[in-house]
């Protein structure tokens, strides 16, 4: 049996391995859901006759398969398509994707796709104070394909002389602490489902449709400067968010609802500040946490700082 119907043969004069060949049409399969997780592939010698191809070209792509973690082979079973393996990412970190990766041990790759000069749309404009700004978008990705498509928006005058190969396979951040002293601190982030257009289905390697997790956010430096603003895609299949929960982060509002806080309300505090709200009230004399304490009173009060700042503008 040849190929199905519709689905173009093996090209034997590419010069290219046919194994090679037929590993790109199973993974394109497995990837665009018609193998779903689970799934038995067919025999070898039912894949010999589809592709008509020899049975150690068939096991070669399978090797393949497995190898990217796409599908598990056991002794006496047929193959089958593996569950998608999934990354963690925690939300309420300034730390970015690249440095959260690097923690776990996970190599995340980076391609930069534009790196320019570029007038910001409305509402990335109006949190820069339409001062100049360059336009980043990066594709970020591991051994088992594309994870995620960032769009950075950054003041250009901050980052003199930043080029594109500065950031290959390197965290932003890392490069905006080293290079110009620069440093993420107080920030906003927002999470939404979407639906993959075009453009995005092409990049991540997705269906169009497929639902991706959208993370969006700004942040200012130590300072309250604004410093960046982005938009992150993420594969939701590949990617899951975690949120830290815990009573000090709740008991943040009530513990100042009488007080500066009730002025801002119409803008809320970021996680980080929820975690720095763990500080008690002050108490009679010192005791032996003072110092942690007075840590988080510290962080709180900049994150404050940070708050009114942005009201302000």
């Amino acid at each position: 049996m040849g190929p199905r119907a519709g689905e173009p043969g093996l090209d034997r004069s590419a010069g290219g391995p046919l194994h090679a060949q037929v590993a790109a049409a199973l993974r394109a399969e497995i990837r665009g859901r018609q193998l779903p997780a689970g799934t038995p592939l067919p025999s070898e010698a039912a894949l010999c006759r589809r592709f008509g191809v020899a049975r150690s070209v068939v096991r070669q792509a399978l090797a393949t398969l497995a190898g990217d973690g796409l599908i598990r082979r056991e002794p006496g079973r047929a193959a089958a398509v593996a569950p998608p393996f999934e990354h963690r990412r925690l939300v309420q970190r300034t730390t970015g994707l690249f440095d959260q990766f690097a923690g776990t041990g996970v190599a995340l790759r980076t391609r930069v796709l534009r790196l320019e000069a570029a007038s910001a749309p409305p509402a990335v404009a109006e949190f820069f104070g339409a001062v100049p700004t360059l336009a980043i978008e990066r594709l970020r990705y591991t051994d088992g394909g594309p994870l995620a498509y960032v769009r950075t928006w950054l003041p250009a005058a901050a980052v003199p002389g930043l080029c594109a190969a500065d950031l290959e396979d390197v965290s932003l951040h890392g490069v905006l602490a080293a290079r110009y002293g620069r440093r993420p601190g107080s920030g906003r982030n927002r999470i939404r489902a979407v639906a993959a257009d075009a453009g995005l289905a092409g990049l991540l390697d997705v269906p169009a449709g497929s639902p991706l997790l959208q993370l969006e956010g700004q942040a200012a430096d130590g300072e309250g400067h604004p410093l960046e603003w982005f938009q992150t895609w993420h594969r939701a299949d590949r990617l899951v968010f975690d949120v830290d929960v815990s009573p000090a982060g709740e008991a943040l509002e009530p513990a100042l609802a009488g007080g500066a806080a009730a002025a801002a309300a119409p803008g809320s505090l970021s996680g980080a500040a929820g975690s720095a709200s763990s500080a008690p009230a002050a108490s009679a004399g010192p005791s032996r946490d003072a110092p942690s304490r007075l840590a988080r009173l510290e962080a709180l009060a900049a994150e404050l700082q940070a708050e009114i700042v942005r009201l302000r503008r």
